[in-house]
């Protein structure tokens, strides 16, 4: 793969191609289209977003194979199928740019939740987890749970077996995925707090030396937790070096999102400035209502980075809330080690002050433990907790809210997920309206029936671009319709090093979206989120039609897009 533009580079020669590739100039585009030429596919009379950042042009696109073929006015007898998209919005389709599918890929290649939404590429990864490699210590422990929850057969270690995986299985969109810095370091050196050894530490620059040569496209870290947060930043300028050597980028869950949040930033910066990694942010957010005045001082750091020459981006999500395990309000130090270790400190008496402690600071942060609501569990016994907050739980059981926490981790052995409300609306309005931010729903393809249809998700999983180009900015015009298409489409591909991807245009791979601009809008919501968007009525991957009227076809036409992958 060449060597990606940068960021500054690539907003300077992108006004350039939309230029020469504008839409408008279909002359020049059907030099090439015979009156005999069939297409396997055409598109017709669609308003065309080009995904660079012009105005839309009504016009036709022929497809042929995989890739786009021709642009402008085509005979609708010149295709093999002819999708009519009189009155409705074409654009490239969407690029997550934020993911944590991973193994609910294995369980249903159909990725009906993100798919759904338009979305036919993939980023996972993420927050520094990846399903490789496996380390040796929880082999026997992954497994089981792999097994137990989701009835996958561990079959890998590396990143090779498990991309081999998921190519026999299939999948509806492209899929590229990054190797988490905490799984590197549990495989490496184990889960406890603790720096590594010269040796250790050579060992973790060889896994990622090895990851990228086989395909991820750059390093993740999950810095708030176990074991990743155990390294400081002299490790990670380390790694970083080794991975911007090998052409990768690091996407970052930074050290804290809320109370040292501007430190967390200039540690990203710093890693980014001594070492010339290219920089994602991780669902860039100020946490808790202490910290949202920190909102421009936070955006002012980004913004100068990229003007000091930094490659600097951010993802997001449209929605207050965020979501991950419950063991988060737990102290780092208790969460060490392996999973029946963090559980074994939860039962022990002798540490339950020090638990309670860093609780009651947790709920200081929060205002009240009803913003926390319980999204997941595992058995049928606690499922009646799902959707209901940790204060409502806590008082149905006459506990406590410390010992409601404590006593379901243990009963459900760690598999306790949640959503917190924590943040504001005109932030979040700031954030994802800014030029340095693209969209990531920071969730998982799920679906309203089978194991990923169980517990109470986070909306974000099914509604997170159409909420965007529904509620943001057809309804909220916080930015016009061109510069959002850019952010989620020709800019997320341009930073991932996607090769002719992002854009409608001749000879690039056809990853498109056709949808209607009116009645766009996610469905999900908290007390029922298992619910597809409306408005997406084709979704084309790699030129076949997976979504068609808002239905599923079956197609598994996904590709996986490594780093040294040409296409």
């Amino acid at each position: 793969m060449n060597r990606p533009l940068t960021r500054r580079e690539f907003l300077k020669s992108s006004s350039k191609i939309a230029a020469v590739s504008s839409l408008s100039g279909c002359g020049l585009l059907l030099k090439g289209c015979s009156t005999r030429q069939e297409f396997d596919l055409v598109i017709k009379d669609g308003k065309v977003y080009d995904g660079l950042g012009s105005e839309p042009v009504v016009t036709d696109i022929g497809i042929t194979g995989e890739k786009i073929s021709t642009l402008g006015k085509i005979s609708q007898t010149k295709g093999k199928s002819v999708i009519d998209a009189n009155g409705l919005a074409v654009c490239p389709g969407f690029i997550d740019a934020h993911d944590h599918s991973d193994l609910g890929l294995l369980v249903n290649p159909k990725a009906e939740s993100a798919v759904r939404q338009g979305i036919t590429t993939l980023v996972s990864g993420n927050c520094g987890s990846s399903p490789f490699p496996v380390a040796e210590e929880i082999y026997e422990e992954t497994k089981a749970n792999l097994k137990d929850y989701y009835d996958i057969d561990l079959t890998w270690m590396d990143i090779k077996g498990f991309f081999s995986k998921l190519e026999e299985k299939g999948m509806a969109l492209n899929y590229a995925t990054f190797v988490g810095q905490g799984t590197i370091r549990g495989a490496a050196m184990g889960f406890n707090d603790r720096p590594c050894n010269p040796e250790e530490l050579e060992k973790m620059k060889a896994m990622i030396e090895e990851n990228l040569k086989q395909g991820a496209i750059g390093l993740s870290s999950g810095l708030e937790y176990a074991p990743g947060s155990y390294a400081q930043s002299d490790e990670l300028i380390e790694l970083c070096r080794t991975t911007v050597d090998k052409g990768g980028l690091y996407s970052t869950h930074m050290r804290d999102e809320g109370d040292f949040l501007i430190e967390s930033l200039e540690e990203t910066v710093e890693l980014a400035r001594q070492t010339g990694i290219r920089i994602q942010i991780s669902h860039f957010k100020i946490a808790y209502p202490r910290n949202w005045n920190k909102i421009d001082a936070a955006l002012a750091a980004v913004e100068n980075a990229d003007k000091e020459g930094i490659s600097i981006f951010c993802d997001r999500y449209p929605y207050i809330a965020g979501s991950t395990g419950l063991s988060y309000y737990f102290p780092l130090w208790a969460r060490q080690g392996t999973t029946s270790e963090f559980l074994a400190r939860l039962k022990d008496p002798t540490q339950e002050s020090k638990l309670r402690a860093h609780s009651a600071e947790q709920e200081t942060k929060l205002g009240s433990w009803d913003k926390v609501v319980i999204a997941s569990v595992v058995t049928e016994k606690n499922r009646v907790f799902e959707g209901k907050s940790v204060l409502q739980g806590a008082q149905e059981t006459e506990k406590d809210c410390f010992e409601f926490m404590r006593d379901l981790l243990i009963e459900e052995e760690n598999n306790v997920g949640m959503v917190t409300f924590m943040m504001k609306e005109e932030n979040l309005k700031k954030i994802i309206s800014h030029p340095l931010v693209g969209i990531g729903c920071d969730g998982s393809a799920l679906a309203p029936y089978g194991v990923l249809g169980r517990g109470k998700p986070h909306p974000r999983n099914y509604g997170t671009f159409p909420r965007v180009l529904g509620k943001y900015i057809r309804e909220e015009k916080i930015l016009p319709m061109p510069e959002m298409m850019k952010k989620i489409t020709s800019i997320p591909a341009q930073n991932f090093g996607f090769s002719n991807r992002g854009v409608v245009k001749k000879d690039y791979f056809a990853d498109i979206v056709v949808f209607d601009e009116v009645r766009i809008i996610d469905k999900a919501t908290w007390t029922d989120p298992h619910q597809y968007p409306e408005g997406i009525e084709y979704v084309i991957v790699n030129g076949k039609v997976v979504v068609q009227r808002g239905e599923h076809t079956g197609q598994l036409p996904g590709s996986i897009l490594k780093k040294d992958n040409k296409t």
